[in-house]
């Protein structure tokens, strides 16, 4: 890896970003994550018992609509996705999660603080945060930092006009890099769901960002193929 590259990938993100960073100065960042849903799932995680060597999706909505279980078929993998949770929210939650020094970790997140204006450079620091918790608090968890989703942006609703996928590909970019710096694994889900136009298949969404049911045996399939499950 070029070090130089690593430790000045926020210096060639900032200019390209720095409208939204201005605003988000002159208004504060949006950091909340603590509401009735994201309540409700904490106590059922924290109701749940712990399972030794489970295998853990962690994230956003995009996680939470996953059957993973179903899917897998496998009893010790379980989902912690939260829908509409930011990286501060995941980071607040960690500590659930690594209660059972879980044997893997799937995460996925940053696409709902990018929908709040939230610098670029400020979401990936959140996510090396978490990849460093995760290596101090259980280091023998293999933890896999999946690169954000493309989206349709012709089906987005209004509400996700700050996702865009020139974004998405450069937070990518930074993700990647920081994988390599801290010794885990990138997993880049574009591939397989990308069109000839860098855009999320229209046939796999319902509106643009989230995925249908069947898309998810997609996302299974190439993990496996990855060898990654």
């Amino acid at each position: 890896m070029n070090i130089l590259s690593y430790r000045n990938w926020k210096a060639i993100l900032l200019p390209f970003f720095l409208p939204a960073l201005t605003l988000a100065q002159s208004k504060g960042i949006d950091s909340t994550f603590d509401n009735q849903h994201y309540r409700a799932r904490l106590e059922f995680f924290k109701a749940m018992p712990n399972q030794k060597d489970e295998i853990v999706f962690l994230g956003n909505s995009i996680t939470e609509g996953g059957k993973w279980q179903e899917i897998l078929q496998r009893k010790h993998v379980i989902n912690r996705g939260i829908s509409g949770d930011v990286t501060y929210g995941i980071l607040a939650r960690l500590d659930e999660i690594l209660a059972s020094r879980p044997r893997k970790i799937f995460l996925l997140c940053g696409v709902n603080d990018m929908k709040r204006g939230i610098p670029l450079s400020i979401i990936s620091t959140n996510i090396e945060r978490i990849i460093k918790q995760v290596k101090k608090q259980s280091p023998n968890t293999a933890l896999f930092v999946q690169g954000l989703l493309p989206v349709n942006e012709s089906l987005l609703p209004k509400i996700y006009e700050e996702v865009r996928n020139d974004k998405i590909v450069l937070l990518n970019k930074a993700l990647k890099e920081l994988c390599t710096a801290h010794q885990v694994r990138f997993v880049d889900l574009q591939p397989i769901l990308v069109d000839g136009k860098g855009e999320l298949k229209a046939e796999l969404t319902i509106d643009g960002l989230h995925l249908k049911q069947a898309t998810y045996l997609i996302w299974a399939n190439y993990l496996k193929q990855q060898k990654l499950l």
